[in-house]
Formats: structure tokens, C-alpha cells, sequence
């Protein structure tokens, strides 16, 4: 048996295989979109009614639903199913939308509060992926204090189920920009350096990042532009 042997980060094979996987990853997170968005075009015209019914359970149930398709993914990563059910769980999340998109859509400017949450969070994920990639600096030292970020809004989130307090969702939704644009340095930064080496898993990651970007993006843009009837 022969002893594994530390490959430094100038090494040409590692560099090829970190190549690899962030074309990879960026490969299946433009293919990712097309599922979210026939999802999303099937959210905005199904009936969420039953959500204003059950608003604590309701969002709890759908968090639920996308934890178990990501342990789907996860479990299934090193194989051909994993890709399905990444594309599975891309249609879930887009259909997720549906309320928020609903929302959007009854605002006389809702078109275009959409696309402007849709430009600027590719803006802010194509100039932060450029700057992580083209420094290839390490930002693993932010890995703990998004982590705590993350949790502190998780609990944040789930203590304004049973609140309802409009300022403090705008506070959260400012915040989880912040936190999320972190996490785009931090996991294409992961790719980069060799931390993480499966890019389905590096495709979740940063599919995540961008979905959470838009929705409290779009969030923001809805209380402060929307213009009402």
C-alpha cells in the first residue's frame, strides 16, 4: 500500500481537477435554472390559499420538504440519481416561489420588481464568483461566522412565524443579502482551493446562495418600491 502523499495546491493535477469541478458546478447550476423556472411558472399559477389557513405550519411544512430533498441529493451524490434529484429538488424550489412571485405580481410594478431582483442577484453572483475565482483568495475564514449568522436568522425567521413583525422580516431579509453574498465568496472560494471536490454538492451550495439572494432580495424591493392600487 502506498502512503498518501500531500498534494500542494500548484500542482497541475489538482488545478486541473479544481477546473473541472467549478465547470462542472457552473454547467449544472445554468441547467438548475430550467426546472426552477417551469417550477416557479407553475407556483404562480397554483393555489396557495391554504397557506393564509395554516401560516405557521405552512412554511415550516415546505422547509421540511426542502431538507429531505437535499439529504436526497446528498445521499445520492456520487451517482447519476444524485442529478435528478438535484433538477427534483431546483422544480421544488422554484414552485416554492409561487406565493412570493403571486405577491409580487398583484403590484402594479411587479414585473419589474421581479426582474430587478432577478438582475441584481445575478449581478452580485457573477461579479463575487469572478472576484473568488480570479483571486483565489481564501475565505474559509468566514465559514463560522456565516454559519452563526445563519442560524441566528433561522431562529430569527421561525420566531416571526408567530410574531408577524413587518420591520423585523425587512431587518432579516437585509441581513440574510449580506450573509448570503458572503456565502457565494465562501463556497466558490471551497471549489476553487480544492475544499470541496463533488460539484453536485458545490452546485447545491451555491444554488442555495442564489435562491436565498433573490427571495430576500426581491423581499426588499417589494416593501420598498411596490407600488399598490
Amino acid at each position: 500500500m502506498q502512503p498518501d502523499i500531500p498534494v500542494s495546491l500548484s500542482s497541475p493535477s489538482l488545478g486541473l481537477s479544481q477546473n473541472r469541478v467549478l465547470r462542472n458546478t457552473y454547467m449544472m447550476l445554468g441547467i438548475t435554472m430550467i426546472p426552477t423556472v417551469i417550477g416557479a411558472l407553475l407556483g404562480v399559477n397554483t393555489d396557495f390559499s391554504w397557506m393564509a389557513l395554516h401560516p405557521v405550519m405552512a412554511p415550516l411544512l415546505m422547509l421540511a420538504v426542502m431538507m429531505g430533498l437535499l439529504f436526497t441529493v446528498s445521499r445520492l451524490r456520487n451517482s447519476a440519481g444524485g442529478i435528478v434529484a438535484l433538477l427534483g429538488f431546483t422544480f421544488v424550489a422554484g414552485w416554492f416561489l409561487g406565493p412570493m412571485l403571486q405577491y409580487a405580481l398583484h403590484l402594479r410594478n411587479g414585473g419589474q420588481l421581479i426582474a430587478t431582483a432577478a438582475g441584481g442577484t445575478g449581478a452580485i453572483f457573477f461579479s463575487l464568483a469572478a472576484y473568488a475565482t480570479v483571486s483565489k483568495r481564501d475565505f474559509s475564514f468566514l465559514g463560522k461566522f456565516l454559519f452563526i449568522g445563519l442560524v441566528l436568522l433561522m431562529l430569527g425567521s421561525i420566531a416571526n412565524l408567530f410574531f408577524q413583525v413587518p420591520i423585523a422580516s425587512l431587518t432579516m431579509s437585509a441581513v440574510a443579502v449580506v450573509l448570503f453574498s458572503g456565502y457565494i465568496l465562501y463556497d466558490v472560494s471551497n471549489v476553487v482551493r480544492g475544499g470541496e471536490t463533488n460539484y453536485l454538492m458545490a452546485t447545491v451550495s451555491i444554488y442555495l446562495d442564489i435562491y436565498n439572494l433573490f427571495i430576500n432580495l426581491l423581499n426588499l424591493l417589494m416593501a420598498f418600491s411596490g407600488e399598490r392600487d
